[in-house]
């Protein structure tokens, strides 16, 4: 992704949902940073410093065992924040790694919590936003267990898409593999099947979305249905603020 082209890519749809004042200030606390594929935010466990806000990017959480696998239990794009503390010196249970590259707008994890103690509406925004986030790790370890590969895989590439507003973005199997809990050579078989399926290309870890409406007949339920409660969740917002 070139840098220079898409600094001012993209925005944040809770961030955009604020009224014009609250919008303006929080926004003056807030740096644009450029994430590249597998930037790490933060470790599980670990006192998280600062809060993104995705505007054409995506941000993995993930799970990891101490065999050294992995498995994604939610991901966060222009809907949503990423490394929401729980209090002064917070942690999550999840390691925070940036799936597709993009950009995001950081800000100061205390200045964050002061934000939100001073502020009634982006308060109930960010509660809304957390229970909405952590219905998606629900519906997501749900998912894990009971849907197939290529299901699963769909529904990755669907909201990908979604969030980053282009058709084509980087990836690599083994990051696929790392997300969806599987061994590279079964994510290579699922993106085989969706390729030979007309669905997508896939060219030097880059795939392409070529037929949407087909990906979303082979996407497992839980995309409407994460999707769905993520986007009421920006739509509450402006509720909130009017």
């Amino acid at each position: 992704m070139n840098r220079g082209v898409s600094a001012n890519a993209g925005a944040n749809r809770l961030l955009d949902a604020l009224p014009v004042g609250e919008g303006r200030r929080l926004r003056r606390a807030l740096s644009p940073v450029f994430l590249e594929i597998e930037t790490v935010l933060f470790e599980a466990g670990e006192p998280i410093a600062f809060v993104d806000f995705p505007r054409n990017c995506v941000v993995s959480l993930l799970t990891s065992f101490q065999e050294g696998a992995s498995v994604e239990v939610a991901s966060i794009g222009n809907e949503g924040i990423v490394g929401v503390p729980m209090r002064p010196g917070g942690s999550l249970a999840f390691r925070a790694v940036s799936s597709v590259a993009g950009w995001v707008d950081r800000m100061d994890a205390a200045t964050f919590l002061d934000e939100i103690k001073a502020d009634p509406h982006l308060h109930e925004v960010v509660d809304d936003y957390v229970r909405a986030f952590f219905g998606e790790i629900a519906q997501a370890a749900a998912c894990n267990r009971l849907h197939s590969n290529e299901e699963r895989l769909s529904r990755w590439l669907l909201m990908s898409q979604d969030r980053v507003g282009t058709d084509e973005f980087a990836i690599t199997h083994e990051f696929l593999g790392q997300i969806l809990g599987s061994r590279r050579a079964t994510v290579t078989l699922s993106a085989e099947s969706l390729r030979a399926a007309g669905l997508i290309s896939y060219h030097r870890g880059r795939v392409t979305i070529i037929d949407r409406t087909g990906l979303e007949a082979v996407a497992c339920e839980c995309y409407r249905s994460i999707t769905s409660e993520l986007d009421s969740v920006v739509r509450r917002a402006h509720r909130i603020g009017t």
